[in-house]
């Protein structure tokens, strides 16, 4: 097996385009060798500037943008891996093997499906494989992912294709197994230091046991001959043939990546077992925030040194939680109107704080939790300098029809607390129509800096930056409070569509 590998991997394809470079090595005389490589993250999308932004402030290099909505790709040197798990803006890691900017896919399915299999034996994997060996030494042992986590399809992609990694657990039985491979063969593929490939299975299981891997198979594109499912089923085979590995849907030790996305392909490993979002909730609601996502809000809104920060409609205090861990000189005042909402904040709030005690760290966070009624918050006119929060879409929580009323008096009230001329909003809603005619008519007191649009769960929403006029709240003709029961109705036509 291995000097069928080796000859393959000297063959050159003619009508597949050389892989750009992700890697390369250099030698430090204090800590050995470095490998610089290229690692992919997926981030959520409409922020993928704000992700590039902080990989350079924190890392101090340069971000590509993908063309695939959602992904940056950026290098990294494995003495400075550990970095990349401290990003705040970033879901999910891998290292990228190869990279292909247009690929020429084959006109048939077969066609294209075999030179899959075959790109599999030509891939430079030593690197790559390094890296994942590093990275499971930054990490705290966590046993095997659950299937349930493992899934990283982006939700804005179409429903049927890009869950790849699920469908492919339906086909599990396509892949061949093998079931007394030549271990020694196996470490000469994956492992060009077999004593560190040796120490790393000793730590993970008292005795060496051959390395389980999955492929998943992220697609976008209405050009393909093929699902998500055919090629990650194809493309794995050939993985498995190429490194004697053994094939498993669930208790996998390497996740290989398969992005397609029109002629674009990356091939990668992952580095995340999880996607690093989960990090602050531990009570979740029915419409938690991802954790990038709040951290994409609170960099748009710009927090400053003492700035007093409002989350009115806080649910379980995802937002706040978020701004007061990352940008902790700011203080920050979660409320809602729902008793279970400021429950689950106090709770996810006692969560992190005592995760920080048992690490040693200063607990206290600078967060306070309030029950309350949005239309009359207990708050200072002109006191707060920023606001931000999650408003209801009308899904799953609220509905459309009461949007109509709430809109109006939220950001009225929203303009009393804030201060003129030098308060901001940022406001996230999925119901662009209702917030765009609340908004006309708050027009004296909000003015509208900037849209980002975003992807939440699979809905098409707005992350709106508001800024405060100078007008005093009382001088303007939106400050007055319309007749109770009257407020804004919805066009006769959206009334008798629900």
């Amino acid at each position: 097996m291995s000097s069928q590998a080796d000859e393959a991997a000297e063959q050159t394809s003619d009508t597949v385009e050389a892989p750009t470079s992700s890697s390369s090595t250099e030698t430090d005389p204090t800590s050995g060798t470095i490998i610089t490589v290229t690692v992919g993250a997926t981030v959520p999308t409409g922020f993928e500037h704000t992700a590039a932004e902080e990989v350079k402030e924190k890392i101090g290099v340069d971000a590509r943008i993908s063309k695939d909505r959602g992904r940056i790709y950026f290098p990294i040197t494995t003495d400075k891996l550990f970095q990349v798990h401290l990003l705040r803006s970033v879901d999910n890691l891998c290292v990228v093997v190869a990279e292909y900017d247009h690929y020429q896919f084959k006109e048939s399915k077969e066609e294209t499906l075999n030179e899959l299999q075959e790109l599999a034996s030509k891939l430079p994997w030593t690197n790559a494989l390094e890296v994942w060996r590093l990275n499971r030494t930054l990490k705290k042992k966590k046993g095997h992912r659950k299937a349930g986590n493992a899934t990283r399809a982006k939700s804005n992609a179409e429903p049927s294709e890009v869950p790849a990694a699920a469908a492919a657990e339906t086909q599990q039985h396509e892949l061949p197994q093998v079931t007394s491979p030549d271990d020694d063969d196996a470490k000469a593929e994956v492992t060009p230091d077999s004593e560190t490939c040796q120490q790393d299975l000793e730590d993970t299981a008292p005795e060496v046991k051959l390395i389980k891997f999955r492929v998943t198979c992220n697609r976008a594109g209405d050009k393909h001959s093929f699902s998500s499912n055919e090629a990650a089923r194809d493309f794995g085979g050939a993985v498995q043939e190429f490194f004697q590995w053994k094939a498993d849907m669930t208790k996998f030790d390497i996740e290989v990546l398969l992005n397609i996305h029109n002629d674009e392909v990356v091939i990668g490993i992952a580095l995340t077992e999880e996607s690093l979002h989960r990090r602050n909730i531990s009570h979740f609601g029915p419409t938690t925030l991802r954790s990038t996502l709040c951290y994409g809000m609170l960099r748009l809104c710009k927090p400053q040194e003492s700035d007093i920060i409002l989350d009115p409609m806080c649910g379980t205090g995802a937002i706040p939680l978020e701004g007061a861990i990352e940008f902790s000189e700011s203080f920050y005042i979660a409320g809602d109107n729902n008793d279970m909402a400021v429950n689950r904040t106090v709770n996810n709030i006692c969560h992190i704080q005592k995760r920080r005690a048992d690490k040693g760290s200063p607990s206290g966070l600078p967060i306070d939790t309030v029950q309350w009624d949005l239309s009359n918050l207990p708050i200072r006119t002109s006191s707060v300098d920023i606001i931000i929060t999650d408003m209801p879409f009308g899904k799953r929580m609220g509905s459309r029809k009461k949007n109509w009323d709430l809109y109006p008096s939220c950001l009225r009230e929203m303009a009393r607390v804030c201060r003129p001329d030098s308060g901001k909003a940022v406001l996230l809603t999925q119901d662009k129509k209702c917030f765009a005619k609340a908004i006309s008519r708050m027009g004296g007191l909000w003015r509208k800096l900037h849209t980002v649009w975003v992807n939440v769960g699979g809905l098409h929403a707005g992350v709106y930056l508001l800024k405060r006029t100078g007008t005093v709240f009382g001088q303007a003709p939106e400050d007055v409070h319309e007749s109770r029961g009257r407020g804004d109705q919805p066009p006769a036509k959206e009334t008798e569509s629900l």
